[in-house]
């Protein structure tokens, strides 16, 4: 008898629970349709949201892979806070508080783990909006230079003048300073030479001010400079700088090569000499004689 009271005390128990929880979903439907139509309408407005983002902010944007995943969590945050505002019209504000610890918990747990992989991606972003460094454009940084043939949220790659490309991690690149070839149109190049000690030196000078001026314009604020730099071992050196267009490493090969031969031609035919080192060795036949016979000796 005990026993069956009890089993019929525990069935009365668990209908009394289920009839508890049945009118508890009754008197919540209203706030259930609500919380429904809360996340609908979060729904929309994430993608009206993205949508927007897309338009104006993440146009800026060249690297269309970052674009999408931006995208992707500018709607997934519209979204949770559609959720967290349906569990409020729900009174489930326990439920609110533990999900909001248990969040938070997790969060740190991860950033704590991914500490570099976290700081290669707000790398990432922040190379994204940098209006100084775009998809193309020829840099160095740390004695690397190549053209930018990607940026994502790991790494930015830069392509060689070789065709071999460089990985560079995005925390790496953003801490360090580097250099934008491609920004400016107009960059100023050096070339060095010299000169044999009998030159005139003022006509060497206006010779080569001439030369350069003559084959690479100098735009306003521009020009070309000439300096004698030193006192070298068998020639009086110098070097002259002028401006040319240069966005690409080529350009400034190209321009000097030019030069160069235009300086050298004119030498020629102007009669002054580029001396170049000359080393004399002196063999004595005498000292080495007597090596030979010692070694004899000795063998």
């Amino acid at each position: 008898m005990e026993e069956k009271f009890s089993i019929e005390e525990a069935v009365n128990s668990l209908w009394e629970k289920l009839d508890g929880w049945m009118e508890a979903i009754i008197l919540k439907l209203p706030n259930l349709a609500l919380a429904i139509v809360v996340m609908v309408a979060f729904y929309f407005i994430a993608r009206g949201v993205r949508k927007v983002f897309r338009r104006f902010i993440l146009s800026r944007i060249q690297q269309k892979s970052i674009q999408d995943i931006i995208s992707k969590i500018i709607f997934v945050t519209v979204i949770l806070i559609g959720f967290f505002v349906a569990l409020g019209v729900l009174d489930l504000n326990k439920v609110l508080t533990s999900i909001l610890a248990g969040a938070g918990v997790v969060g740190l747990a991860i950033g704590l783990a991914l500490q570099g992989t976290l700081s290669n991606t707000v790398g990432g972003l922040v190379l994204s909006f940098m209006p100084k460094i775009r998809i193309g454009d020829y840099i160095e940084t740390n004695d690397i230079k190549g053209y930018v043939s990607e940026i994502s949220l790991r790494n930015i790659v830069l392509r060689r003048t070789d065709n071999n490309y460089v990985i560079v991690p995005n925390s790496k690149f953003v801490d360090d300073a580097f250099t934008n070839y491609s920004i400016t149109d107009r960059s100023r190049i050096a070339v060095t030479c010299g000169v044999g000690y009998e030159s005139d030196l003022q006509k060497v000078e206006d010779l080569v001010v001439k030369i350069i001026s003559e084959k690479f314009e100098q735009k306003e604020g521009e020009g070309v400079e000439f300096f004698f730099t030193e006192f070298g071992d068998s020639s009086i050196n110098f070097m002259t700088r002028f401006w040319i267009d240069l966005s690409k490493p080529k350009h400034e090969h190209t321009a000097k090569h030019t030069a160069i031969k235009l300086i050298k031609s004119h030498f020629d035919e102007a009669g002054i000499n580029i001396p170049f080192p000359i080393r004399t060795l002196d063999f004595n036949k005498n000292k080495l004689h007597l090596n030979i016979e010692k070694d004899a000796d000795e063998s």
